[in-house]
């Protein structure tokens, strides 16, 4: 564009901020922080990488450092999905991930029985401290993994082997296929045995425990990277932002460009029939998933 005056692009800024509209036509600030209501049973979160300066400088005289978008989406027990919230953090510490998922449930988020996302000891310890949920190990990214460890000759078959616990019907034969499968494959790969131990078993087959119908979408973070990826195609235009708020107004701008998509599809993410009884509600029973 060319032409353009500086008040010109503070007031466009403003306009997509929400600071300058009324209440019915609220921008990202608004989206961002707005209240959270009813149970939401499946939650992923994630961090994407971008490169900021600090102190407003010209190029050249500071430094570039990156910051975590931190993005979380949800489906509730209506079976439809949106994004949750977003915050800027430093890096991906447990005590950003903690005051993060904090924020989200001061504005309302509840009900939170699986929370999936890329294996991070910082998330885990804060999804504990804070949701009391399941956490689930992405499962793409670990079968990345482990075939990374298995070399070339051997990933074929440890990946056929490994697969073979995931098509189980239920979590007790996925856990004991897990274990068969690490007996025979460890000891002629050992670098996988310390990859395929008890806790690691747990974290990958969490999702074992919760509907089959919804097993295919719970296994891995694939729902919030296809996001990521959108915000990953529209920054790379940007390259490096000028500050955090820049940041947030662009990213913001895409999840809810996102939010309204999901919105007005007519068709849920998950079938009302199969996800409401995943409510907290008391007259509901769930033994099954409550004493996970």
């Amino acid at each position: 564009m060319s032409g353009i005056s500086r008040s010109q692009v503070s007031r466009l800024c403003e306009e997509i901020d929400g600071k300058s509209l009324p209440p019915a036509k609220a921008g990202v600030k608004a989206f961002l922080e707005r209240p959270i209501e009813g149970d939401w049973p499946y939650l992923w979160i994630d961090a994407t990488y971008l490169k900021v300066r600090r102190g407003g400088r010209i190029l050249g005289s500071s430094p570039r450092t990156s910051v975590a978008a931190i993005i979380a989406v949800g489906v509730n027990t209506d079976g439809r999905r949106e994004v949750l919230g977003m915050e800027i953090g430093t890096s991906e510490a447990e005590p950003i991930w903690t005051e993060f998922l904090r924020k989200l449930t001061r504005r309302g988020l509840r009900g939170a029985k699986l929370v999936i996302s890329d294996a991070h000891e910082g998330i885990k310890m804060a999804v504990t401290k804070v949701l009391y949920a399941t956490w689930q190990r992405c499962r793409v990214h670990f079968m990345r993994n482990v075939l990374a460890h298995a070399g070339k000759s051997g990933q074929r078959v440890a990946g056929a082997f490994i697969a073979t616990a995931f098509a189980q019907e239920s979590a007790e034969a996925a856990g004991s296929q897990w274990r068969a499968v690490a007996d025979q494959i460890c000891p002629k790969v050992p670098k996988l045995a310390a990859i395929m131990d008890d806790d690691t078993e747990t974290d990958v087959l969490a999702y074992m425990i919760f509907p089959k119908e919804h097993r295919a979408k719970l296994h891995s973070n694939n729902p919030i990277e296809r996001v990521n990826g959108e915000i990953k195609r529209r920054t790379e235009v940007v390259g490096i932002f000028p500050n955090e708020d820049a940041i947030t107004r662009l990213v913001g701008a895409i999840l809810l460009e996102q939010n309204d998509e999901w919105t007005v599809q007519r068709s849920r993410y998950m079938t009302l029939k199969s996800v409401a009884p995943l409510s907290d509600d008391p007259l509901v029973s769930l033994p099954a998933v409550a004493a996970r």
